[in-house]
């Protein structure tokens, strides 16, 4: 059985950069068995462009 999580990484207002390292959080979660699945970022803000994304996280479920 699977086991999931997202993280949310908030985007700047001007410049549309990550407010933090997407690459070392993923490879944080991977030391404690997380594997990156998909990134999904939601066309919210003006324009279409998104305010943040998401990081979502499979690992298998310890019984």
């Amino acid at each position: 059985m699977k086991e999931y999580k997202k993280i949310r990484i908030d985007l700047s207002a001007w410049g549309r950069e990550p407010k933090r390292d997407y690459i070392e959080l993923a490879n944080e979660e991977a030391t404690n068995g997380w594997k990156l699945v998909q990134v999904f970022a939601p066309a919210i803000a003006g324009y279409g462009a998104a305010k943040y994304f998401e990081l979502i996280f499979e690992r298998e479920k310890e019984l």
